[in-house]
């Protein structure tokens, strides 16, 4: 009990600073007194409030586990049909899934589609960082760095060449990939904390050299005026540039600022089909039971003879394209780019999506990246406590289903006597 007193205290006293911070209280001299202010009476009651909960849950943390010991943890893998009957149905929902998906934009508001486009994006950017940690085991800190390369890739060369996104959208991912293969050599023989120390730092080296070299990405300023996407070189502004037809004009159609939002949205779903039909190849070939093997032990690993650099570097290349595709849609579909959209919250986020969908589990960050983009639009009076809420979440997570929300299951034989 003493060691849990300890604790409690140390835990409501970290509570208690966080939570000052998060609300703005301050101390502020006056004369020869200090007096606290940035608060109110209500804001510390529910601050007080918060530290006696966080007190007596690490106070009586023991009787706490005994008690939820015997709650039965959900398991979702039984709600879903047989092994023999999802092989069968499997094409028909992948297909219902693409024709809803294709149909769902013309039914909606135009808000709704753009939070979706925003969600594909947070799915693509979930997916390739579950390469990286969730099938290869290797802590990433710093994926927003890949994100960011991408992105300013598609601008850098719409505004000194003039190349269209459909050039600049390989290109993007091939140089994002190059420098997730470069990133993995100075990290081959590094893991745990310190792998995620080094992914971290290379993760601010790229926004500080993006802030600094003003001459060429305008450093804090950004880049802006970065052109949209066109369909076969039909533009979806209310007039096109000389030389070119507008969609609706060549359609025949009243303009419609909603047109564009639609086309952003589908090319988005186009995007996240493809990363999904990648990486499903990956997961099927060696080198996908490869990262699997690597995650679960190191030393196993090299001792069956794999190839531990081709294994790591594989994992960093991959993951990093799959940010270099959703770093150019992001700048093609927000028209403007700067440094602070790729800070450390954002790598942050991006890990949450996959620990809380599952490791290794491709519906589960699905499910997760979902989860993570909509609930803060529909709880938007409490965009103060936002990271708070994501903290509470994960902890929770922890506690009540480590594993993930769907956790990845692979196929298995079990002797039975």
């Amino acid at each position: 009990m003493r060691q849990n007193f300890y604790a409690a205290v140390f835990a409501a006293g970290i509570t208690l600073i966080l939570t000052c911070l998060m609300v703005g209280v301050k101390l502020t001299s006056e004369g020869t007194e200090l007096r606290v202010v940035g608060a109110t009476s209500a804001q510390w009651a529910w601050i007080l409030s918060g530290i006696a909960i966080v007190f007596l849950s690490q106070l009586f943390r023991d009787h706490i586990s005994a008690a939820s010991a015997g709650i039965p943890r959900p398991d979702f893998g039984k709600l879903l049909p047989a092994v023999s009957v999802q092989a069968r149905l499997k094409p028909w929902l992948i297909a219902a899934v693409i024709v809803g998906l294709a149909v769902w934009p013309f039914m909606v508001s135009r808000g709704a589609v753009d939070l979706a486009t925003l969600t594909l994006i947070y799915i693509m950017l979930g997916l390739g960082l579950n390469i990286v940690v969730g099938l290869a085991g290797l802590l990433d800190l710093g994926y927003v760095a890949f994100y960011a390369i991408g992105a300013y890739t598609y601008a850098l060369l719409s505004s000194y060449f003039g190349l269209s996104f459909w050039i600049c959208l390989p290109i993007s991912a091939l140089l994002a990939a190059t420098f997730g293969f470069v990133l993995g050599f100075p990290v081959l023989r590094l893991r745990g904390d310190y792998l995620a120390i080094v992914t971290l730092g290379f993760g601010e080296i790229i926004r500080i050299l993006l802030n600094n070299w003003t001459s060429l990405t305008g450093g804090p300023n950004g880049i802006s005026g970065i052109d949209k996407p066109t369909l076969f070189g039909l533009d979806f502004n209310r007039r096109a540039a000389e030389g070119q037809t507008t969609f609706h004009e060549f359609m025949g159609i009243d303009y419609s600022s909603s047109y564009k939002v639609i086309f952003l949205y589908l090319i988005a779903v186009l995007l996240v089909i493809w990363v999904l039909f990648v990486i499903n190849r990956l997961m099927r070939m060696p080198i996908g039971r490869a990262w699997e093997a690597l995650r679960e032990d190191e030393i196993a690993c090299r001792s069956l003879g794999l190839n531990r650099t081709v294994i790591k570097l594989s994992a960093f290349t991959f993951g990093a394209s799959t940010a270099g595709f959703a770093g150019c849609f992001f700048a093609a579909r927000q028209g403007f780019i700067s440094p602070e959209s790729f800070v450390f919250i954002e790598s942050a986020i991006i890990l949450a999506i996959v620990v809380l969908g599952g490791m290794g589990s491709q519906f589960g960050v699905i499910l997760a990246a979902i989860v993570m983009t909509i609930l803060p639009e529909f709880a938007r009076e409490f965009s103060e406590y936002r990271m708070l809420l994501f903290g509470l979440l994960m902890v929770l997570m922890m506690r009540w289903r480590p594993q993930g929300l769907l956790p990845s299951k692979r196929p298995h034989m079990e002797l039975k006597r």
